[in-house]
């Protein structure tokens, strides 16, 4: 499942329609839709990568690749890389990223049992902070580090108040306020 339904949420979405005796076309509906979010990180890579004689289903398979990991490596380290190689280099490293975390999770899966509580609760963890550090890292202005810690605070009220919509609100909210501030910060910046 690894190799074929790459990002995390969408597999953990799969494991739980099967868990929960939905139908296949149900399920991969709720994997697709949950798979959409990637739509606007393919939008903004795939020119990036593009050569000129690039074609169009060698983008659209590089585009089942695109994962949080792939996405923030591409967007940093793209641009150094000749226009024409682009596709090679992005294709080499996600191929080889999705390779190496299909053995890792295979191994983990297998290992997982023998591990101590707290050990497998720490290696959970670590997710989440990886997707935070890199997100932060790869953010080219102020405005899009600030819109992680300001979804994060946001979060809290948006659960007490639409508790069904919390990730929905926290991110606009966030994102919205994040762009108001480092608008503000820029404009006090550079008058």
């Amino acid at each position: 499942m690894t190799a074929t339904v790459w990002a995390l949420p969408a597999n953990i979405i799969l494991v739980g329609a099967i868990t929960a005796g939905a139908s296949l076309p149900a399920a991969a509906l709720a994997v697709g839709l949950s798979s959409i979010r990637m739509m606007p990180m393919v939008v903004a890579l795939m020119p990036e990568i593009a050569g000129s004689r690039t074609r169009k289903s060698t983008l659209l398979f590089l585009s089942h690749f695109v994962a949080i990991t792939g996405w923030v490596f591409a967007m940093e380290r793209a641009r150094h890389v000749p226009r024409e190689q682009r596709t090679a280099f992005f294709g080499g490293f996600a191929v080889t990223l999705t390779t190496v975390n299909t053995i890792i999770v295979a191994v983990a899966f297998n290992l997982m049992c023998q591990l101590p509580a707290l050990v497998t609760g720490a290696l959970a963890f670590l997710t989440p902070i990886y997707f935070l550090v890199s997100l932060y890292g790869s953010a080219r202005d102020l405005s899009g580090r600030l819109a992680l810690f300001a979804g994060m605070a946001a979060l809290p009220p948006a659960h007490y108040l639409w508790p069904q919509f919390e990730l929905m609100v926290a991110g606009i909210v966030g994102g919205l306020a994040a762009y108001g501030l480092g608008q503000w910060a820029e404009r006090r910046r550079h008058p």
